[in-house]
């Protein structure tokens, strides 16, 4: 028999193994490469003092290759609750100081866990991934405690956020969790995500690739698009999460959290009435039309890096947090290509999961013309874009801002795919393509160089410009730019209590 004083001398121990993991060397070898531990992670991003650890002590049942001799508290991954700005969220953080992270049937218990807790309470859930794959000593055990996690993943979306943190490697079937979730994180350096590493790939293709030329954080942010941000460091990622989370309602049955709005909503800017050029073919940045136009000219960027001819993120606009998708004419002209329409419609459809009001800014010349986009399936996935949009039931508000041309104009929340108020600026121009081109088809070559000047500017005085458009219905309202502000804020107001529902359905077929 334990006296009390014995057992709670024993109930320290056993917490202190737990919390020093793999133990103090590789904790401080963790430390000198500049970054946290899994337990340092966690208390950097939740509310200081909230955290509330589940199966701090629990350890794997593998008596395989000396496992059983090798048992250390909590196994690896840290799980449990806390609070980012007041509201309860779960997280699991994997420790790579104990067995390199790996991933035993155990831990995958343990996340199961608190992944059906955030199911059923309605809490999101955020995975911080340091881990060196499953456990190869479990065989078949981790592989499943992997499929279990994905099995929730999929359950989950949709109903709750979630995000995941890259902070080292995460490669096998270990990606596939992560790429499920709603955005991924990464660190420049240290982090890296593959499904096959460079040395299988050496053997099976013969290809050379560094592994951060493979998955490090900007192979993802700009070439792949499997990762939606890139921070310097450990505690710049956790940062960015809790700013993410400052957006998000916690469940798909809630509206995002508002903020008191100390900029004036009635806030005209004179320098907007000059930001879209007279030239239609000059470029000019849509990042300056938007954070002019926002709260606190505060814009959350998502996927900054990748697909740069349209602007995904978040803002509030009167205190109220809103998706924003753009075309940027700084960009490839701010056409539509097979990248770009991913990055859109991946963004639109996240915002309708979550209730949130979707603003689109539109300058769009048309798709991008070319064998390579053709071929890679542009119909295929452009239809993605269209396909969001037209399934979103959230409040959809376009500004036309110059160039609405073709079928772009249509994917481009446009007022015939279900846009609730549609604004359009003097300069809006929509027609089938440019006046130029239009020329070109309806006279083709028949005219003198003179006749063909003369019927292009007849072209561009009928179509290049919003009346057309407003006369029929359209456009709601024509606006003078400085007014951007107000009326996007009215219109935020007007649809806020907006019910549509689509046909009842199993789910659509969306053209993957």
């Amino acid at each position: 028999m334990h006296t009390t004083e014995e057992s709670y001398r024993l109930f320290e121990e056993k917490n202190k193994e737990a919390e020093t993991g793999g133990g103090e060397e590789k904790i401080e070898k963790i430390h000198k490469a500049g970054r946290k531990t899994a337990r340092e992670r966690i208390l950097t991003l939740l509310d200081p003092s909230t955290f509330v650890e589940f199966d701090k002590l629990v350890t794997h049942r593998c008596n395989d290759f000396g496992m059983n001799k090798n048992k250390i508290p909590g196994d690896g991954m840290i799980t449990g609750y806390g609070k980012i700005d007041g509201r309860i969220t779960f997280v699991f953080a994997q420790d790579f100081t104990v067995f390199g992270g790996t991933m035993s049937r155990a831990n995958a218990d343990k996340v199961v866990k608190v992944m059906d807790m955030a199911l059923t309470t309605g809490a999101p859930i955020i995975g911080l991934n340091d881990s060196g794959g499953a456990r190869i000593q479990e065989g078949v055990e981790s592989l499943a405690g992997y499929a279990d996690i994905f099995y929730r993943n999929v359950m989950a979306s949709g109903v709750v956020p979630q995000i995941s943190a890259i902070f080292g490697p995460c490669a096998g079937g270990a990606v596939y969790s992560p790429a499920m979730t709603d955005f991924i994180l990464m660190v420049r350096d240290t982090s890296y995500m593959f499904v096959t590493g460079p040395e299988v790939i050496k053997t099976v293709t013969h290809e050379e690739v560094t592994m951060n030329d493979l998955g490090g954080a900007m192979t993802h942010n700009t070439r792949s698009g499997v990762a939606h941000f890139v921070a310097d460091n450990d505690e710049q990622v956790l940062m960015m999460i809790r700013e993410l989370m400052s957006f998000l309602p916690s469940n798909n049955m809630e509206d995002p959290p508002t903020q008191p709005c100390t900029d004036d909503i009635m806030r005209q800017d004179e320098k907007l009435q000059h930001i879209v050029p007279v030239d239609p073919n000059k470029p000019y940045d849509m990042k300056e039309l938007i954070t002019t136009v926002i709260d606190n000219h505060n814009f959350f960027e998502v996927m900054p890096f990748y697909a740069q001819n349209i602007i995904t993120g978040f803002a509030r606009l009167g205190g109220r947090p809103v998706g924003i998708v753009a075309n940027q004419p700084a960009f490839l002209a701010g056409v539509l290509d097979i990248n770009s329409a991913l990055k859109g419609a991946r963004f639109v459809r996240f915002c309708d999961c979550f209730n949130i009001p979707l603003i689109t800014f539109e300058d769009v010349p048309g798709f991008l013309p070319g064998t390579t986009q053709e071929y890679g399936g542009i119909i295929k996935h452009g239809a993605k874009l269209l396909y969001a949009f037209c399934e979103a039931t959230v409040p959809k508000i376009t500004v036309i801002t110059r160039k609405a041309y073709g079928g772009a104009y249509c994917v481009m929340s446009s007022k015939h795919i279900g846009g609730d108020v549609n604004f359009a600026y003097p300069t809006a121009e929509i027609a089938v393509m440019g006046p130029e081109g239009s020329v070109n088809i309806i006279h083709k070559g028949k005219l003198s160089e003179e006749k063909r000047a003369e019927a292009v500017e007849n072209y561009r005085e009928t179509f290049a410009n919003p009346y057309k458009a407003a006369e029929l219905g359209y456009i709601d309202e024509i606006i003078y730019p400085k007014q951007t502000r107000p009326k996007l804020i009215q219109a935020l107001e007007l649809t806020q209590n907006k019910s549509k529902t689509n046909p009842p359905k199993k789910h659509g077929n969306i053209p993957l």
